[in-house]
């Protein structure tokens, strides 16, 4: 998993390499989930590239932001760090327009995720790229804890709602951290949750964000497990998880996923 992402291109790093995107299905983190069949969500992985260049036909550097959107229900997610390294291989390449790239690069990733790819390119003095926000909601990072668990616990949702106040609201914190499975590497994020329904105790919430600590998956992954986890546990009427991850080697992974409501606007964090 992700090892054709490890291994470094025979030609020069400059040089075009579609082949360097790699694929994970998405089966093997719902199967864990036991997500077999329709899902029980819709939503889009949400990709910024701030690190996005090219030549024109003329040999003069050209340098963008990327926006790529991903459907939930593409069979494959796309691993970062292979991501990555095909952005930086379209550094030497030549290509007659902005669009002629747009093109080329929602060609490669709708091949890899096995869906189509939305991409859009911010390349005249970054016009329309992400504008910067703060997370929605109530912040619940005030919550007192008692012996928080940094290993990963659901159940720490048991019995964590009052079925007798039923509520709507949007709650977030920014104390999400979780682990690439591939690099062991850190990511950290600010996740939002919204939701109507039985009122959920927000220091179980938070307890069970915080117990990810030690987690190894992907992003995608771990917002649909939240996903699932509220679910199981808390029973809402209507329920969304958006996590948005501090960018890594110029990128940031936004999986959002709902089962009431559309995909968000494109928002930067300020901590983005």
């Amino acid at each position: 998993m992700g090892t054709g992402a490890d291994t470094i291109m025979a030609g020069r790093p400059d040089e075009y390499s579609p082949d360097l995107l790699q694929s994970i299905p998405r089966s093997e983190g719902r199967g864990r989930l036991g997500i077999t069949g329709m899902l029980p969500f819709a939503g889009e992985d949400i990709w910024n590239a701030y690190e996005l260049s090219w030549l024109d036909t003329v040999g003069k550097p050209m340098v963008a932001t990327g926006e790529f959107r991903i459907p939930a229900n593409s069979p494959n997610i796309i691993e970062s760090k292979s991501l990555k390294l095909y952005l930086n291989s379209l550094n030497g390449a030549r290509y007659e327009s902005p669009e002629a790239v747009r093109s080329t690069i929602a060609a490669d990733l709708g091949r890899v995720c096995g869906a189509e790819a939305l991409v859009r390119l911010h390349a005249s003095e970054f016009a329309g790229m992400p504008a910067q926000g703060e997370p929605v909601g109530h912040c619940i990072d005030t919550e007192e804890l008692e012996e928080p668990t940094y290993d990963l616990d659901p159940e720490l949702l048991n019995d964590s709602v009052d079925s007798q106040s039923p509520d709507a609201e949007t709650l977030h914190s920014n104390l999400l951290k979780t682990n690439c499975p591939v690099t062991g590497q850190p990511d950290w994020a600010t996740v939002m949750i919204r939701y109507r329904g039985p009122r959920i105790r927000r220091a179980a919430l938070l307890a069970y964000l915080v117990s990810y600590r030690n987690h190894a998956e992907f992003h995608e992954q771990c917002v649909e497990r939240m996903f699932v986890d509220i679910e199981r546990f808390c029973r809402p009427l209507a329920l969304s998880v958006y996590a948005r991850y501090l960018r890594r080697g110029g990128l940031d992974i936004n999986p959002f996923r709902s089962n009431f409501e559309t995909p968000p606007p494109n928002v930067r964090l300020l901590r983005q």
